[in-house]
């Protein structure tokens, strides 16, 4: 009975959601899971109080959000960002050196890795990870280069009542060296001079969203390492089973991008993994990432 009343409260949110009647922009409903594209609005200019409202609403329903066709420069894709949050700079790399607050996410056509592919919520081993990133495509390969996204109040919700409650009492850590994908940024951190900086964190395992109050889960196979008072070996099988069950096919959708598309997604309940099937091609995307608060 109880899993049946979670499963028609999910599906009221859902529908809720789909049917809201917006004012001031068009919201196009992508996938099941997640995703909306964002049309009617030319995001380069000062937007209206009315219009920021309804945009980030559809962020909150639509876990992450899609304009096509904006044509924008670091600062104006910067202005665009400041109406949703306090932009941060990123810990691993230094930003474009007019707009520091803007990363350059580049893969060159000679390399074989692509920057943080795999499935990852973006610097969970921050004490206070981003609230979400907006990435804007500035050179595209011309095919590929796609990108993932998972919705983790689903991976959360259809958990089984069992798991959900050992879940609830578990911390997990996170760190920026894991392997799988520290190596995504030798590249980078090799053109810059930089080195990689060694942060940890821990968090718990399910967060519940600060403005939706919704459960997500919050780890991840990029930086989630065990969980708190667990040994490595201990946290292995649960880990490796949560990894598998957050990304399910009917969890996510995939974005193909153009030449002018700026992606928002939330941190706090998406995952994201960019597709590196572009051997041999170039691409430049620009990213801004927003401030966020301490899980709970």
């Amino acid at each position: 009975m109880r899993q049946n009343c979670c499963g028609m409260a999910k599906m009221r949110r859902k529908n809720k959601a789909l049917h809201r009647n917006y004012r001031f922009i068009n919201v196009h409903p992508i996938a099941g899971a997640l995703g909306a594209e964002i049309k009617g609005v030319n995001i380069a200019l000062p937007l209206k109080r009315e219009v920021v409202l309804e945009i980030r609403q559809a962020f909150l329903d639509h876990l992450v959000i899609f304009f096509h066709n904006q044509e924008l420069t670091p600062q104006e894709q910067l202005a665009f960002s400041r109406q949703f949050g306090q932009p941060m700079e990123y810990p691993q790399l230094k930003g474009l050196p007019e707009c520091p607050m803007i990363t350059e996410v580049i893969k060159l056509e000679s390399e074989k890795l692509n920057f943080g592919g795999i499935w990852h919520s973006d610097t969970t081993y921050l004490e206070r990870p981003p609230m979400g990133s907006m990435l804007y495509a500035v050179k595209i390969p011309p095919y590929g280069g796609d990108t993932l996204f998972a919705n983790q109040y689903l991976a959360y919700e259809t958990l089984s009542e069992g798991l959900k409650k050992t879940l609830g009492d578990l911390v997990g850590i996170s760190t920026s060296t894991k392997l799988e994908v520290a190596k995504t940024r030798d590249n980078r951190l090799s053109d810059s001079g930089e080195k990689l900086k060694v942060m940890c964190a821990s968090h718990p395992v399910v967060r519940t969203h600060p403005e939706t109050g919704h459960k997500a889960l919050f780890v991840n196979t990029a930086h989630t390492t065990h969980f708190e008072g667990w040994t490595m070996q201990e946290s292995q099988p649960l880990l490796d089973y949560l990894f598998e069950h957050q990304v399910r096919s009917e969890f996510t959708y995939r974005l193909c991008w153009r030449p002018g598309s700026l992606a928002f997604w939330d941190n706090r309940c998406t995952q994201h993994n960019p597709v590196n099937d572009y051997l041999g091609f170039k691409r430049i995307m620009h990213r801004v990432t927003l401030e966020g608060d301490e899980p709970s």
